[in-house]
């Protein structure tokens, strides 16, 4: 499997301690693995990402006041988006939420997995909520592509998020829609199996590097890489998605709704059409000025070189700004890119 060209560093606007992952250089991934991802099915390896579970008679109650989304409105088989913030609303993380019935299960980017272990662990003393590690006992593979549903065996699953389990050979899993195809969660030791299973049903093994090519054409950004705590989920335009502007309070809602309501952003989450490669943390400009950063960035066969980036207002879609020592050019559009 081709590797995607990672670093390992602390960028700006980074926390002291947490590094975060950007990108060195922006590589073409393969051409067939591409394909694969938007004819086919792909499958990729993402058990690496945090896994928690919260069980008890108030873990959604508690939840329900710590994260910015509705958890106490969802149902066993339903799942949603949110992010955990600062008191000043600033992002410490973003996760996933899927109800069992049984359990919340909740998955989130490695780099954020601390910060929310250490959330739940501070702020749950007095509710009737149970912590679970789950991060090395559940796999999580990843199918993408239009073939995803029948592979994993799950065409009911129409809204993102929404999950249910399924029987794939000799192992059960819990098949979660994405907006790309379907998660399957499973014990990390029936990991292999499942691939194996999967593999021989028609899913291919694709790198990294295309799959992370199609979630920034699709405008999705990633916490680590094009989120951090300086970041206000508007900014990175989540509301849609994270934010639930009719439930109760929860920490840094205040700045989320005056921001929400009132205000207006001053930069915002922007597709950048370069003239050629670009780089992680490259620095951005408009008419000698500073207005963002990279993070991050791909070679798309369908797209051509592509990144997303924070960009002040004062470059609005339509602007060419320049990015990097080299100055390559680049347009400044709206998302999703296609």
């Amino acid at each position: 499997m081709a590797c995607l060209n990672l670093g390992l560093g602390y960028g700006a606007g980074g926390r002291r301690g947490v590094p975060i992952l950007y990108r060195v250089s922006s590589i073409a991934p393969p051409l067939s693995d591409y394909r694969t991802i938007t004819e086919a099915c792909g499958l990729l390896d993402r058990s690496e990402r945090g896994k928690l579970a919260l069980s008890g008679a108030q873990a959604k109650e508690f939840l329900q006041g710590q994260v910015s989304n509705d958890i106490e409105a969802l149902e066993p088989g339903r799942g949603c988006y949110a992010a955990f913030l600062t008191p000043k609303g600033k992002m410490l993380g973003d996760l996933r939420v899927l109800d069992t019935g049984d359990e919340l299960l909740l998955d989130t980017e490695r780099v954020a997995l601390q910060e929310l272990f250490n959330m739940i662990r501070r702020f749950r003393v007095g509710y009737e909520a149970e912590l679970h590690k789950r991060t090395l006992e559940r796999g999580l593979l990843s199918l993408i592509g239009p073939e995803a549903d029948a592979l994993a065996g799950a065409p009911e699953l129409e809204e993102e998020h929404s999950h249910s389990p399924v029987s794939l050979g000799t192992v059960t899993a819990r098949a979660i829609r994405t907006d790309v195809g379907v998660d399957l969660l499973c014990e990390s030791s029936q990991t292999a199996e499942l691939r194996t299973e999967l593999e021989r049903s028609g899913a291919v093994s694709v790198s990294e590097a295309a799959v992370e090519a199609l979630r920034i054409e699709r405008g999705r950004p990633r916490y680590g890489i094009d989120l951090d705590e300086t970041v206000i989920p508007q900014e990175a335009g989540l509301n849609e998605r994270a934010v639930s502007f009719t439930k109760g309070c929860y920490v840094g809602q205040e700045t989320v709704a005056r921001l929400y309501y009132r205000g207006k952003p001053n930069r915002q989450l922007r597709g950048l059409r370069c003239s050629d490669s670009v780089s992680g943390g490259d620095a951005v400009t408009f008419e000698g000025r500073p207005v963002g950063q990279i993070g991050s960035a791909a070679i798309s066969p369908r797209s051509g070189a592509i990144a997303l980036a924070l960009v002040r207002r004062e470059a609005p879609p339509g602007s060419t700004v320049a990015v990097g020592s080299a100055e390559v050019s680049a347009e400044v559009v709206e998302l999703p890119f296609a």
